[in-house]
């Protein structure tokens, strides 16, 4: 399974971050890729004031265009993340797949808002203007089951046993961990669910832009079930692209049989 995880900044409009991110999946479908990722909130400012400036409902223009774009790459599309507003006004952090088609496969409402508070270092409160998701999704592919979480997801262990309990081989994690925390804690995490639960983990960030509030880390992150970096970014611009072998699972999971037998 090859996989592209596109690490790119928001643009100064909506409409010009779906332009560039348009390009880059098409990029992504050129080299082959299977699969291709977005980072979370792709296409607006990371800042808990502006989300509900650009929240959308799950049939909105950006969610259309998401679409299309799977569809025409035939390409499975991991839209990143943007803010989604449900019916009753309520904003989430939320995360579309689209199948090769163009269809909606999966919608993933981030569990675990990021509300931190670092003495000397970053201060964050998404739940100022965003609510909770309230479950573990895993999704079907051709592939075989994958699992889907959002950035400060990764911190909680036993959303991952969930997403492995229920067969995934992979979790993609659109994520934007940020200069404090990054540096520390971005790898470490990646390396160390991947290596709890046997399975790959893919994580998409922004790329840096310095002239943001809030500035990412980048450092976008393929790692296998053995701990493996396989790739990591820099802060800039750039694809990563690699392909995986899901037989690893298996073989990881036979030979360190940690895991409950099914």
């Amino acid at each position: 399974m090859k996989v592209s995880v596109i690490q790119m900044q928001a643009r100064e409009t909506r409409e010009k971050s779906m332009e560039e991110a348009a390009a880059r999946v098409r990029e992504a479908a050129r080299m082959g890729a299977d699969f291709a990722m977005l980072p979370e909130m792709f296409s607006c400012p990371y800042e808990t004031a502006g989300f509900p400036l650009y929240a959308e409902a799950a049939d909105g223009e950006t969610v259309k265009r998401l679409s299309e774009i799977a569809g025409e790459n035939g390409i499975y599309l991991v839209g990143g993340s943007i803010p989604e507003q449900d019916e009753n006004g309520k904003i989430y952090n939320t995360s579309f797949v689209f199948d090769r088609k163009g269809k909606l496969l999966a919608r993933h409402r981030k569990v675990h808002l990021f509300d931190i508070d670092i003495q000397g270092g970053q201060s964050f409160k998404e739940s100022d203007t965003l609510s909770p998701g309230e479950s573990a999704t895993v999704f079907s592919t051709k592939f075989g089951p994958m699992g889907l979480c959002i950035c400060f997801d990764v911190r909680f262990p036993e959303l991952f046993r969930e997403m492995a309990e229920k067969g995934a081989l992979a979790v993609f994690c659109p994520a934007a961990f940020n200069r404090t925390t990054g540096p520390k804690h971005w790898e470490l995490l990646f390396r160390a669910r991947a290596v709890d639960y046997q399975l790959f983990t893919i994580g998409a960030a922004p790329a840096a832009d310095e002239t943001a509030s809030y500035i990412s880390y980048g450092h976008s992150i393929l790692v296998s079930p053995w701990g493996e970096v396989l790739s990591q970014a820099g802060e800039e611009e750039c694809i990563l692209t690699e392909e995986l072998d899901l037989s690893q699972v298996e073989a990881v999971r036979r030979q360190i049989p940690i895991r409950p037998a099914p």
